[in-house]
């Protein structure tokens, strides 16, 4: 063996160990680390259906826009608590993400617990969301004459709709739905949630708005947009109309136009489901924000309420939220 061939292996030789090496740093003992890494607590493991979603989330790419990580950061507030490693327990970190194009995913199904809007969304996310760049899923979805035995048609708004037949979620639509559902942050003993889920850049939105007084009582108008927007718009619009059939309008609205608050700071403190309003019965669910967002937030946001889209109800105070808190009513 000369020289020249020496070399060549020694060099061979070198890289080999130098990849085998880097490896080892960052795949193996990671991953070895990571399996005997508890579950925090209420992690659980996936359903047979929620992994078959899961598969469908991978297969589609989902993770190419939408990241399941909480950065210990301000921005990301708005996404729920830092992520631990115990959240990840059960579930191979490739889903993770690196991109943003669309918001951050680990407690959707405490944010969005909707299967309705969740299945609206797939089938064309403007229908729900007007400024969405995503696209489409409509091959997950059937359109038939006929709803089969058992099937429910999904509330697709009619400007978004086929013009005949309706509309019913395939299987891979099912499965991705329930693991999107299932994506939920479970609570550690001993973190303090923080006080406003505000994305970075509503601050600046409303600095410059000057406080609206309305009834002797002084609110952030341009807080309340902003909060309204990041954490109710998506269901009920920004124009407050809603979308028919599947989520109700606060546009003169009975409980958000009425003179006792009580009802309307209920419903955003401790959610609901399966009411009826206007003669419409609304399955979708709606999250509570007791744990969210502050006594003054949801003032704020029912304010906007009661003050939009023609809507002239009386104003309420951070008081009159911490009051109906304390009363667990």
């Amino acid at each position: 063996m000369n020289n020249m061939t020496r070399k060549m292996w020694a060099i061979f030789g070198g890289a080999l160990a130098l990849y085998v090496v880097i490896v080892l740093l960052i795949a193996v003992i990671p991953a070895i680390v990571e399996s005997r890494i508890p579950p925090g607590p209420g992690v659980v493991p996936l359903t047979p259906l929620q992994e078959e979603g899961r598969q469908v989330f991978a297969s589609n790419g989902c993770d190419y826009c939408h990241t399941q990580q909480v950065r210990p950061i301000p921005a990301d507030k708005v996404f729920g608590r830092p992520s631990a490693p115990g959240d990840f327990a059960y579930q191979t970190p490739e889903l993770l993400g690196s991109e943003r194009t669309g918001p951050d995913l680990t407690n959707v199904g405490q944010a969005k617990p909707s299967d309705v809007w969740q299945y609206i969304h797939l089938y064309d996310p403007r229908a729900v969301v007007p400024e969405s760049i995503m696209p489409n899923f409509k091959f997950l979805f059937r359109v038939v004459d006929q709803l089969p035995a058992g099937e429910t048609a999904v509330p697709v708004p009619a400007a978004f709709a086929p013009k005949t037949g309706h509309v019913i979620p395939t299987q891979k639509a099912k499965a991705l739905v329930a693991y999107l559902l299932s994506l939920k942050q479970a609570t550690i003993p001993g973190y303090v949630p923080p006080a406003a889920a505000t994305p970075a850049a509503a601050p600046a939105a409303a600095a410059g708005a000057a406080p609206a007084a309305a009834g002797g009582y002084a609110y952030d108008a341009g807080k309340g947009k902003s909060l309204f927007e990041a954490n109710c718009s998506a269901c009920h619009q920004s124009t407050g109309e809603g979308v028919p059939g599947a989520f109700p309008p606060l546009k003169g609205n009975a409980a958000v136009d009425n003179a006792d608050p009580t009802l309307h700071l209920h419903t955003i403190l401790h959610g609901a489901s399966g009411v009826t309003i206007g003669g419409v019965k609304y399955t979708s669910v709606m999250p509570p924000f007791a744990g969210t967002l502050s006594d003054d937030d949801i003032a704020n946001i029912a304010n906007y309420e009661r003050s939009s889209w023609g809507n002239h109800a009386k104003p309420v105070t951070a008081d009159d939220v911490k009051a109906l808190r304390a009363s667990g009513k």
